[in-house]
């Protein structure tokens, strides 16, 4: 059962990373939509709707496909007042806690909110409202259940660990790993 439970941890593991990798490429691409958009504005004086559009489109896809990746890589906001203090035996417990209680009933809500949201939206193949905007909404709107499905993953993911870790049979994390 603990191999099965590691191999399900690192394959999350392994996903998010892949998706938190290839995300960050996102981020050149906007910038460089972003001057586009400056250039055209204050040099040329012309301004187009689906430019615009694109830069909060990919903006969201950042934030929000990275949410796994993050929260892998422990880079969430948390605050530390106490967290830091704690023994790595505490620190399991209150991740375990926070796993069970607040994030993932957190995304199971988000999922069901965000994927009926989706499916109103994909219904009339929603589009922007705005002339000369993209004509596929629903899409971006798709996106909300897959950050939040990832997001999930990697709850369940955090919580093995932390629950291998209070059975004596951890997973070396990616910090272990940087630190060796």
């Amino acid at each position: 059962m603990i191999r099965f439970l590691k191999f399900i941890s690192k394959s999350i593991d392994i996903f998010n990373e892949y998706i938190g990798r290839l995300v960050a490429w996102f981020t050149s691409i906007l910038v460089l939509l972003v001057v586009i958009d400056v250039i055209g504005r204050y040099i040329f004086n012309v301004s187009y709707a689906a430019i615009l559009e694109l830069e909060w489109y990919l903006f969201s896809m950042i934030f929000l496909l990275a949410t796994g990746y993050t929260l892998k890589h422990d880079k969430h906001v948390r605050v530390d007042v106490f967290y830091t203090r704690f023994s790595p035996k505490t620190k399991a417990f209150v991740n375990i806690f926070g796993v069970l209680f607040f994030l993932i009933p957190f995304c199971v809500v988000a999922i069901y909110g965000s994927y009926k949201y989706t499916m109103v939206s994909w219904g009339y193949q929603e589009g922007s409202p705005d002339p000369g905007g993209l004509p596929a909404r629903y899409l971006i709107k798709g996106v909300m259940v897959v950050g939040f499905v990832l997001l999930l993953l990697q709850a369940i993911s955090s919580l093995i660990q932390n629950l291998l870790f209070l059975l004596g049979s951890p997973i070396q994390t990616h910090l272990e790993a940087e630190n060796q």
